[in-house]
């Protein structure tokens, strides 16, 4: 098994000052139903104040909020059938919601977006659409949602909103992120126009925290299930955390509970996490 992977830990002197953080995590759990004794363990070891998750898979009614409860997490969520899927879940305080789905397409009945207010903080919960196969419409989909996205981050930006929007980008952002560009450069992950929706973001304002600690890339938060990618470490980095300028100013560490990903009946994604002076 590859050994656990976090991305550095840069000290703060507002942490210092402060004298806490607070943790806010994204996992992409694939199956909540099935997933569910790992991601109650990882909750328990790793005790995140704000837990994001996608492609739970399951309709709003299959929702299991009872055994969240039950270890001190209140839960909003926002389900569809077999498919899709994200929540937001909070330690010891109800997550107050603001948005339930992304806004700019009211067809769009996909459950992909879910916002909340949660101490003090706006999160942004995002599952972002794959777009493969490419091209075609559901790649065309894919780019749209990210314009949409764009829109309703600049909202936050324009009412400077302290908030982190985190989730599954499906986007690959550079090669760097990637344990091979040749077996990727066909995928919608790290297309041109996928590469250049995300930088857009950042270029408005956004920082990347994992990518911030870890400029030199080969941070991976997504493998296979297939060809042996866990055993040989060929993963690439679709799952980001992107902090708004008040969030950025108070980041103290990011990273990657890469050793979750090698347990039995796991995600092929690994949890990421930042932290933030509180």
């Amino acid at each position: 098994m590859p050994p656990l992977a976090a991305a550095v830990a840069v000290p703060s002197a507002s942490d210092d000052a402060k004298g806490g953080t607070l943790r806010i995590t994204s996992f992409n759990i694939n199956g909540i139903k099935a997933r569910l004794p790992r991601l109650l363990e990882w909750l328990a070891e790793t005790r995140p104040a704000v837990a994001c998750l996608q492609e739970i898979k399951t309709q709003d009614q299959g929702f299991p909020a009872e055994e969240f409860e039950k270890i001190g997490y209140h839960a909003i969520w926002h389900g569809q059938k077999s498919f899709n899927g994200v929540a937001i879940l909070a330690d010891g305080v109800k997550p107050v919601e603001v948005q339930r789905g992304l806004p700019g397409d009211d067809s769009d009945e996909q459950a992909r977006y879910l916002e909340a207010e949660v101490n003090g903080i706006r999160i942004c919960n995002l599952y972002l659409p794959n777009g493969n196969p490419q091209p075609g419409p559901k790649f065309d989909y894919k780019l749209a949602w990210m314009k949409r996205l764009r829109a309703r981050m600049a909202e936050h930006l324009a009412a400077e909103i302290p908030a982190v929007v985190l989730g599954d980008y499906n986007v690959i952002p550079e090669d760097k992120d990637v344990w091979s560009i040749k077996a990727m450069e066909n995928d919608a992950l790290m297309q041109p126009e996928s590469r250049d929706a995300y930088r857009r973001l950042l270029n408005d304002g956004w920082t990347d925290a994992i990518d911030t600690l870890n400029p030199r890339g080969g941070v991976w938060t997504y493998w296979d299930y297939q060809a042996g990618a866990w055993q040989r470490d060929h993963g690439f980095r679709i799952d980001h955390l992107l902090l708004s300028p008040a969030c950025a100013d108070r980041l103290v560490a990011a990273g990657v509970d890469k050793e979750h990903r090698g347990r039995e009946k796991a995600s092929d994604h690994a949890p990421v996490w930042v932290e933030l002076a509180d």
